[in-house]
């Protein structure tokens, strides 16, 4: 699919992600209310906002956890809300959660080979027999797996079970299961929950070398206003399920309306 391309011939910018109008109800409740915005290639875009905005109800309508009430989603080009919720991945779109979604007794490595499962072309008869084809997408699987494990320095936990880490590491171990896919672009659901201050910093640059060197587009849901303010292109802001402010870090700091609803505080800056 081609991706949308916008601004003057010398300066294209390429859209990967394009949502438009985005609504959704729980009961009552208006959790989103006709939001729009566009993630462009390469960039890291963050959503921010106070407890109950939207900002995770937006992650769970691109990945098609929630079927919204009406609007569009357009990830290269393609109507994502026509694709099956488990083929969001295939198509180039992974994320981590909030809550951590591993299997604990599971090793890091196994964890990070669950997380290509979708990537791997063969059938259940064909890993039964251990046809060749399997065995080799297999390796192949395991040489990418160990790639990433090795870019996150996680390589020492490779054989260690999932459920005895430290949270840190499995906060590491979660974004390595999405990298092992491959996506064009990594949705981080509040990655720097639960880390401290030193551990925050290690993940801000660890979220530019993702674009950087990886060449993955990332959005990002995040609270801590330190790691956004220092890693985001543009910032995008919701309050009550309304986008209200957007643009580059520096001009929405100063923005009235997100001072007012979220930055205000000595607590949401720090």
């Amino acid at each position: 699919m081609a991706l949308e391309c916008f601004g003057d011939s010398d300066g294209c910018n390429l859209v990967l992600l394009k949502v438009e109008d985005l609504s959704i109800r729980f009961g009552g409740i208006l959790a989103l209310d006709s939001v729009s915005f566009s993630v462009e290639k390469g960039e890291i875009l963050s959503i921010i906002g106070p407890n109950g905005a939207g900002k995770t109800t937006v992650f769970n309508c691109i990945t098609r956890i929630y079927e919204p009430l009406k609007g569009s989603i357009q990830f290269k080009g393609q109507d994502l809300l026509k694709v099956r919720p488990h083929r969001i991945i295939s198509q180039g779109v992974a994320r981590t959660f909030q809550n951590l979604e591993l299997f604990s007794t599971m090793t890091v490595l196994d964890n990070l080979l669950v997380g290509q499962h979708s990537d791997l072309p063969y059938n259940l008869m064909d890993a039964v027999l251990r046809l060749p084809k399997a065995v080799k997408q297999e390796n192949g699987g395991a040489f990418r797996a160990q790639d990433v494990l090795e870019f996150l320095a996680l390589s020492g936990y490779r054989d260690t079970p999932v459920g005895s880490l430290p949270y840190s590491i499995k906060k590491r171990v979660e974004m390595a299961r999405a990298l092992v896919s491959r996506p064009d672009l990594l949705l981080l659901d509040e990655p720097a929950g639960g880390l401290t201050h030193e551990e925050v910093g290690a993940l801000a640059e660890l979220i530019t070398e993702i674009r950087d060197d990886q060449g993955i587009t990332v959005l990002l849901v995040e609270h801590r206003m330190s790691l956004v303010m220092e890693v985001s292109d543009r910032v995008c802001v919701l309050d009550f399920g309304r986008k209200i402010a957007e643009g580059p870090p520096a001009q929405v700091r100063q923005d009235p309306a997100v001072i007012q609803i979220y930055l205000g505080s000595t607590d949401a800056q720090t």
